[in-house]
């Protein structure tokens, strides 16, 4: 069974952003428009803003930053971790990842279906592999910056954030769903979606 993206059935096809995507892609935008800059991404130049409550910053080139992706079953995405920085536990529900780290000690970990931890810590040049769809995170263990470089085979990967899915969506999850998962008061929910907007 094939789990990345259909094969394509042209050599490229750049996404037309402005039309509806389609089943598996957007529509091609027309190849007397193409140029060789749909072919060349340079938003992994720049460090990420890690100015936030988890201290992260995920920079993604998927087919909606790099139209040149679109039908071709690869992304990537560039993480960028301030010390005690966490890319949040999220599975990415159509593709697999696998990362390496190019700068600093990092903590990568996945949990199985069967409810199996599996975890590393990391430095400069290791690589990591999660399996498509399950929960896993980065944290930066090191005193100083972390940057990891991460890969997905489908252009567009999805992220489900655990965190922000559960305690801030709009609508909200019925306050009595959460208590009843996480076996918590009421009190202890609310504080917690007050964090998520919620």
């Amino acid at each position: 069974m094939n789990e990345t993206d259909p094969d394509p059935l042209q050599d490229f096809c750049i996404a037309d952003l402005k039309a509806p995507i389609s089943v598996n892609g957007f529509p091609c935008k027309p190849s007397s428009n193409v140029t060789s800059d749909d072919f060349f991404f340079d938003g992994f130049i720049k460090e990420g803003d890690t100015n936030n409550p988890f201290r992260s910053s995920i920079n993604q080139g998927n087919v909606l930053a790099f139209p040149g992706l679109n039908t071709l079953g690869i992304s990537m995405n560039r993480v960028d971790l301030a010390p005690g920085g966490l890319n949040p536990p999220h599975t990415h529900p159509r593709a697999t990842e696998s990362g390496i780290v190019v700068r600093g000690k990092v903590l990568a970990g996945f949990i199985t279906t069967a409810n199996v931890f599996y975890s590393k810590i990391l430095t400069a040049g290791e690589m990591f592999v999660v399996p498509r769809g399950l929960m896993h995170f980065q944290f930066n263990v090191g005193e100083e910056k972390a940057l990891i470089f991460t890969a997905f085979n489908s252009h567009l990967p999805g992220a489900a954030v655990a965190s922000l899915n559960l305690f801030g969506s709009n609508p909200s999850v019925p306050d009595d769903v959460l208590t009843k998962a996480f076996q918590v008061d009421k009190s202890v929910v609310d504080l917690i979606k007050s964090k998520f907007g919620s």
